[in-house]
Formats: structure tokens, C-alpha cells, sequence
């Protein structure tokens, strides 16, 4: 099996392509910078301006601030592959508003949210709704980039006039106290390959290690590790980074990573992850080329050109246009037929035949 992986070189990056190889039969290595989208009558993914390879898997992957192009390289090829993220995740992660949304929208605990835009409309809900201390968040950012504390309305107000020369939305949300702790679970399907405890600095609200924050291994209990798989799923991400709060509420979602480092996680749980990302990536990619119901139209069209003239069977749900059935797209193409071509139609209960006259 052939695979590739997208992504801007990172440590991380390097370190899922080694284990990959240890896999695939072939993998390439990709930077995403050398990525171009053509976009037209036929649309093209290019590679240093060459039309990228056919593979059984692609894994893109990258920053929040390369989001489009990485929804438009899966938007063309998510069909075509196995590919461990949905091109609408890339929208929906990059952005906390949009994955809050989203979150609130499958029923998965988080903690209390308000999305605004207007400075004025966030004091006047400052000073009726929301019981203080709170958090502060700027739609898109990682490694808690962005994330601003404030324990009082003063502070708060000073905060929201500093924001109001950026002219953006921003997410005022309840803070949770857990002693300056989180948990980072890494989801590979219906599966946590790697959690630990992150623990923010003394002078930090922060857990995140990027924020000077340090981390422990956890063993997260049943319930946590079902709601992670559920966000995961809520945001179409077969791989994904969860972050969850555990407060006297309970496990909170706050939030997801596209791209979760590798390094902390590794050093801290001992696990190789990358290994496991690579492991889970070559099972998917086998279960679905196993699958013909998974198999898209290229790839049976691919299959088709190379055995010439032999059946190929397609598993598809039937299409009623009033009494007559529609034919798939793909099976007319394999057959080759024209418009307008006289063909002889054998039909019995459960099965039609149609040959060219």
C-alpha cells in the first residue's frame, strides 16, 4: 500500500513518517508548502506544479494558519483515499467558535460559553450573566496562545478595551478550577492511544507545555475517554488531540488539535504515539481497501482500466426517477456507453442485465 503525509516538517511530522514507513510499502513525505490547488473545469492537487500521485492513504495535516488549503487538498482527494480527517473538520477545529458549535450541537459537556463581537454587548453580559473569575479566548490560536484570565469586571473591562483595536469576534467562557490541571487525550478512531495531566506553571493559568506547563501521565476513567471519542466524532476527526477540564462537573471539552505535538506526549506517557498513529493509519487504509462499499468511483474506475474487459461488481443503493432506475454515474463509465446506444435489457426479479445490441 502506497501512503503520504502532508504536513510543514515538524518534529512531530517526522517522526509519523518514520513509523509510517514501517507500514506502508512506500510512503512520501510531503511538505504542504509545496502543495498547489488548481482549481477550474478540472480540478488538480499539485505537487512542486506535477499532478500529485494516487495513494491508499494521505495523512494532511497542519497549523490553523494553513486551514484552507488543507480543507481543499482533502475536499479533492478525501473520495479517492483513506484520509483520517474530514475536510470540514479543518474548518470546524481551526476555529474554537466553530468548535463549540459544533460541540454544543452533539450534547458534549464544556464548560458555560459566550461567543460575541461587540465590546460594549460583552460588559453589559459581563455584569449580568457571568460570575467571575473567567477565560477569555481569541477563535484561533494554539499552544494557549490567545487564552487571557481575568478575575474581576475591572480587569475584564480593561482587557476588552485593549481587544477592541483588533476588531474581532472573541469567546468569553466560565472558568473551571482544577488546580491549573488538564487532560490531553490523543483519539485514534474508537480508540485513546496516549492521555496525560497537564499541570500549568505557578504563575500560569495555563496547562498548556508550550505555556511553561509540565505533564504526568493519566489513566483518564471510562466516562472521560467516551466523551473525547465522542467530540472526536462530532468533529469528523479520526486522529485529534481533546482537551478536557475535570472539575466538580465533571469532564468539560475545551478544546481540540488537529495536530498535536508528539514530543511532550511521548516523553511524558513513554509511548511511542507516532507509532500508533501509524499503526491505526495502516489499518483503516486496509479495512478500506478490503471494503468494496468504502471504494470510491476513481478507485473503481482505476480497477476497471486495469482489468480491461472483466466485471467489476458496485455496491450502491438503488435511485428511483418515478418508475425508472437511474444507473450510478461510475457504472455507465465503466461500461462505456453513449447516449442514444441500443442496448438489450434482461430483467428478472432481483437482477437486470443490460448489454450494448
Amino acid at each position: 500500500m502506497k501512503a503520504a503525509l502532508i504536513s510543514l516538517g515538524s518534529t512531530s511530522s517526522k517522526w509519523t513518517y518514520e513509523a509510517m514507513q514501517k507500514y506502508f510499502d512506500t510512503v512520501d513525505n510531503i511538505n504542504l508548502k509545496d502543495i498547489e490547488v488548481s482549481v477550474g473545469k478540472e480540478p488538480k492537487i499539485l505537487h512542486k506544479g506535477t499532478k500529485i500521485k494516487n495513494y491508499d492513504c494521505i495523512f494532511a495535516k497542519g497549523s490553523f494558519r494553513y486551514a484552507q488549503i488543507l480543507q481543499s487538498i482533502t475536499n479533492f482527494l478525501f473520495d479517492d483515499c483513506y484520509m483520517p480527517i474530514n475536510p470540514e473538520s479543518f474548518t470546524y477545529v481551526h476555529d474554537k467558535l466553530l468548535t463549540h458549535l459544533i460541540l454544543q450541537k452533539h450534547n458534549i459537556p464544556m464548560p458555560k460559553t459566550y461567543i460575541t463581537s461587540g465590546i460594549e454587548g460583552a460588559k453589559a453580559l459581563l455584569k449580568n450573566n457571568v460570575k467571575f473569575p473567567i477565560v477569555m479566548k481569541f477563535p484561533k490560536g494554539t499552544g494557549g496562545k490567545g487564552v487571557m484570565f481575568s478575575d474581576s469586571f475591572s480587569s475584564a473591562s480593561s482587557i476588552l478595551d485593549a481587544l477592541a483595536a483588533l476588531n474581532q469576534p472573541f469567546i468569553i467562557q466560565e472558568y473551571i478550577d482544577t488546580g491549573g490541571e488538564d487532560l490531553r487525550l490523543i483519539v485514534a478512531g474508537e480508540k485513546i492511544i496516549a492521555s496525560y495531566t497537564r499541570v500549568a506553571n505557578i504563575r500560569e493559568k495555563r496547562a498548556n507545555l508550550h505555556s511553561g506547563g509540565t505533564g504526568v501521565p493519566a489513566n483518564p476513567d471510562i466516562y472521560t475517554k467516551k466523551i473525547a471519542i465522542k467530540a472526536a466524532k462530532a468533529l469528523k476527526a479520526d486522529l485529534i488531540g481533546i482537551d478536557i477540564l475535570v472539575g466538580p462537573k465533571g469532564p468539560l471539552v475545551i478544546e481540540a488539535n488537529l495536530s498535536p505535538g508528539l514530543q511532550g506526549v511521548t516523553k511524558i506517557t513513554n509511548i511511542d504515539v507516532a507509532d500508533r498513529i501509524a499503526k491505526f493509519l495502516h489499518k483503516k487504509t486496509n479495512e478500506r481497501n478490503s471494503n468494496p462499499k468504502e471504494k470510491s468511483a476513481n478507485d473503481l474506475l482505476r480497477e476497471a482500466s486495469k482489468e480491461n474487459d472483466s466485471d467489476n461488481e458496485i455496491f450502491s443503493s438503488i435511485t428511483l426517477r418515478g418508475n425508472r432506475i437511474l444507473i450510478p454515474e461510475i457504472a455507465s463509465k465503466i461500461s462505456g456507453f453513449t447516449p442514444d446506444e441500443d442496448v438489450i435489457i434482461t430483467a428478472s426479479k432481483g437482477k437486470i442485465i443490460i448489454k450494448k445490441f
